[in-house]
């Protein structure tokens, strides 16, 4: 699907449609390693190997494809220094940062309902994604 170019004021703007911007934008920003990054970037400037460590579990690839949709859609900002090897440091931009208020609330509401989530889900089973 094609994203369709966005005219008119950012208030105007229809979320609900399939091939809107805003769902793209929401589609890139609402998976785990981009709240994760973001949320470890909100403590200052990091090199990619500082930030791998940050965040437990993820991937060279994942770390790589989640910085480069960063920077794509104005999040991350990438400063490569011309040292021998090269140092690149990632922080985030205004809109990034921004962000980070709305994911230290996601955050905090994690903590604050884990207990009541964890209790909901052993009432379906011991899977986190059990149906039936």
């Amino acid at each position: 699907m094609v994203t369709k170019q966005f005219r008119g004021s950012p208030e105007d703007a229809d979320l609900t449609r399939a091939d809107s911007l805003a769902r793209e934008i929401f589609s890139d920003i609402a998976n785990k390693w981009a709240l994760l990054i973001i949320e470890a970037l909100g403590e200052g400037t990091l090199r990619f190997g500082e930030l791998r460590k940050e965040i437990d579990g993820i991937s060279h690839k994942m770390l790589t494809q989640n910085l480069r949709m960063m920077e794509r859609n104005g999040l991350v900002e990438r400063h490569v220094h011309p040292t021998v090897p090269p140092r690149v440091e990632y922080t985030l931009t205004e809109p990034g940062a921004a962000l980070r208020v709305t994911v230290d609330s996601m955050c905090d509401w994690t903590h604050r309902y884990l207990g009541d989530i964890e209790a909901s889900r052993s009432r379906f089973g011991s899977g986190p994604a059990a149906s039936g």
